[in-house]
């Protein structure tokens, strides 16, 4: 919990300096205001949050440690964009627009930003070994609550509706089609 509350304050510095939640915009901009340090573009949960250890927001790989099945504590060996959060390194995945660019602070408050634990498959169902049975989520308004998972799906309910669900009776109403991105699994 208190790692998820780190990567959501980190979050909202980097959107204060690049406009949005990382995406592969955004890693153009930390390659310009870093002299050259290369940030990450792709899809993966490792790819959005590496930027923020390289534009100098996150000085520890620490806080994007969560346990489960497939993660490793980090080395926290990040000086370059090939050795911050290798895979294994990061144990939350993050909610991102379907549409490939980075979510912001404007919204619904209640909507996850960062969640975990995830299956080893990383197919969106979360771990019920881990946590007592409980997602841990980072919502847009900085608060980590801890969520039931539904043991027989491993989807976790909110208002009876899936995390990721749309429509006007959701925290993401009609006009974001929000996604996953997966934390990479240790090799």
């Amino acid at each position: 919990v208190n790692n998820a509350r780190q990567i959501g304050l980190a979050l909202f510095e980097f959107e204060t300096e690049y406009g949005t939640f990382p995406d592969d915009d955004t890693a153009e901009a930390v390659k310009t205001a870093t002299d050259g340090q290369q940030a990450s573009t792709g899809n993966t949960a490792n790819d959005r949050l590496r930027q923020l250890i390289l534009a100098g927001i996150a000085q520890s790989e620490a806080m994007f440690y969560a346990k489960t099945a497939f993660t490793k504590k980090p080395d926290n060996i990040f000086n370059t964009n090939t050795e911050a959060l290798k895979a294994g390194e990061l144990g939350f995945g993050m909610v991102v627009n379907s549409t490939g660019k980075g979510l912001s602070a404007a919204g619904n408050p209640s909507r996850p930003v960062v969640v975990a634990p995830f299956t080893e498959g990383l197919d969106g169902r979360f771990d019920t070994d881990f946590y007592d049975g409980k997602a841990v989520i980072l919502k847009l308004d900085n608060s980590v609550t801890s969520q039931n998972i539904v043991k027989a799906s491993g989807k976790v309910l909110t208002n009876g509706k899936e995390l990721l669900a749309t429509g006007a009776d959701t925290v993401w109403g009609t006009d974001l089609t929000p996604q996953f991105a997966f934390p990479q699994k240790k090799q």
